[in-house]
């Protein structure tokens, strides 16, 4: 039972799309990443995900829409749901996600983090 200072975390790692395990309860790990760019197009067809903004601002694609998320907002995308998340500028994100989750879901590519660090 210790508590986590994100601050601290994030100053761990500098890359981006490389999340990393900071929390398990549940089935669920808590992860932190840090964002810049563009991702891939992906879903998830067995589990949803939850963003929540650290520091920054990003904004989700969906097919049909794009939702811009900012610090201190989460965005929940369902099972199932295409998605790519884009980032001009760097942004701080946790993510709430079962730990059967594939980092990119049903596509494989050099971002593809399937073992991830606890951290």
């Amino acid at each position: 039972m210790n508590k986590v200072n994100l601050a601290d975390k994030f100053s761990r790692f500098q890359d981006h799309w490389h999340p990393r395990i900071v929390g398990e309860l549940n089935g669920q790990q808590v992860k932190l990443a840090k964002f810049k760019g563009e991702f891939i197009w992906h879903k998830h067809d067995e589990e949803d995900e939850m963003f929540y903004v650290v520091k920054g601002k990003f904004k989700m694609e969906f097919r049909d829409k794009t939702v811009e998320v900012k610090e201190n907002e989460f965005l929940v995308v369902p099972r199932g749901t295409e998605h790519r998340p884009i980032a001009e500028e760097e942004v701080q994100v946790m993510l709430f996600e079962p730990a059967s989750t594939l980092h990119t879901g049903n596509q494989k590519s050099e971002l593809s983090q399937d073992d991830q660090e606890f951290i």
